[in-house]
């Protein structure tokens, strides 16, 4: 969730334990990473439905950014689902984040699962911009997350907080004070992407406290069938809104001073923002398919859909693609919708993602000490399989 302007029935499938933290994230670097049963427990179809679901949301969205502004109907539609795609994203991510713990092996996967893209890809996107829009005064910084890497930063930051988000007793009303608080505090600047981390940390803290049930929960025949006119009434809602709000509030990157507002709506619009997402995102988690599909696979590799889709969007404005006038008329909104779903789909195959692997998932393994544990665990193997060749050849 960023802004182009700114860097079957009712049965109840089982749902797997949160056992890698790195299945939250939108990247496939994790033990549990392909389809393969594992523990004896198959990856859940449901959570990769709704991970691919929700990136196709987010390439939507940005590619709506440009045209929202002649169409009411699909600012209200932007609005409807800027409020509930990236909070799905992040429950997930906290949902699959329980178990994390300063062990090395996790500590690793954090590096190279998420440190290592976002130094990548803060550094390439703005010299993206410096060769495409020929701005040669781009500057590349570490602490300004920039466009869409402002995930990669909040999650680093969310996922090292884990262990103490599990160690409080009340973590959730905790993190909902830390992010209304933040919307009062408009000196916490843009390093970082403070501001975000802060507004976004409920959502994720809300997946953490997550339990299976509460899946299955939103997964009723009821809460589906509820979904359809709840989905119409914000639809109807955001249209009234249109030129009533800031679109800005659902970026949660600025505090009410910085939109204009009262000091006290921060407070307010944090409140009532978490319910009308967390209401949204269950009536999103009821429509997502609980059987494999054919985009079941897709939702292992969506953080390469995610990085990747931005240069195009990118290029397209920079390049003033979307200001032919017939895309902003109807037929040209469809359209481009129906490509960008496409398009981050496609970002999302086995082949992109065996190209950009090296960025993406990088290996890493002479930056990092041996763990004596791991040590311990190669040599017992190794001793192990010496020793069944020694029953054979006797």
């Amino acid at each position: 969730m960023t802004n182009s302007l700114r860097p079957n029935g009712d049965r109840r499938a089982p749902l797997p334990p949160a056992q890698s933290p790195a299945d939250g994230v939108p990247s496939p670097r994790s033990p549990q990473s392909t389809q393969k049963k594992q523990n004896g427990k198959q990856r859940d179809s449901f959570f990769d439905n709704a991970k691919y679901l929700a990136i196709v949301l987010v390439a939507m969205g940005h590619a709506w950014e440009p045209l929202k502004g002649d169409s009411r109907i699909l600012e209200a539609a932007y609005q409807v689902v800027y409020a509930f795609h990236m909070p799905a994203f992040i429950i997930i991510s906290g949902y699959f984040s329980r178990s994390f713990d300063m062990r090395p092996d996790r500590l690793k996967r954090l590096i190279t699962g998420v440190a290592v893209p976002y130094i990548i890809f803060e550094t390439a996107y703005p010299l993206f911009k410096r060769v495409i829009d020929n701005d040669p005064h781009q500057e590349i910084s570490l602490l300004d997350p920039w466009y869409l890497t402002w995930f990669l930063v909040a999650l680093f930051i969310w996922r090292l907080t884990t262990p103490i988000w599990n160690l409080v007793r009340r973590p959730l009303p905790l993190a909902l004070g830390l992010a209304m608080l933040a919307t009062v505090t408009p000196e916490i600047g843009d390093d970082l992407d403070l501001q975000r981390v802060l507004q976004f940390l409920p959502f994720f803290v809300l997946g953490l406290v997550m339990k299976p049930e509460h899946f299955h929960m939103v997964r009723r025949r009821s809460v589906r069938i509820a979904s359809v006119p709840v989905f119409a009434a914000a639809l109807a809602f955001s249209w009234w809104a249109v030129p009533r709000m800031n679109t800005a509030w659902f970026y949660h990157r600025d505090a009410a001073q910085e939109l204009g507002a009262p000091w006290w709506t921060g407070p307010v619009m944090v409140l009532a923002m978490f319910g009308c997402s967390l209401v949204l995102t269950a009536c999103f988690f009821a429509w997502v398919p609980r059987r494999r599909m054919w985009f079941t696979a897709l939702g292992a590799g969506t953080l390469y859909g995610y990085l990747l889709h931005g240069f195009l969007v990118k290029a397209g404005d920079y390049q003033g693609w979307f200001e032919a006038s017939w895309l902003h008329h109807p037929a040209g909104e469809i359209l481009v919708t129906v490509l960008a779903a496409a398009v981050v789909t496609v970002l999302c195959t086995k082949p992109v993602q065996r190209v950009f692997r090296f960025a993406m998932e990088p290996k890493m393994e002479w930056a990092f000490k041996r763990d004596a544990a791991e040590l311990a665990r190669e040599r017992q193997s190794a001793e192990r399989r010496e020793r069944e060749r020694e029953k054979v050849n006797a």
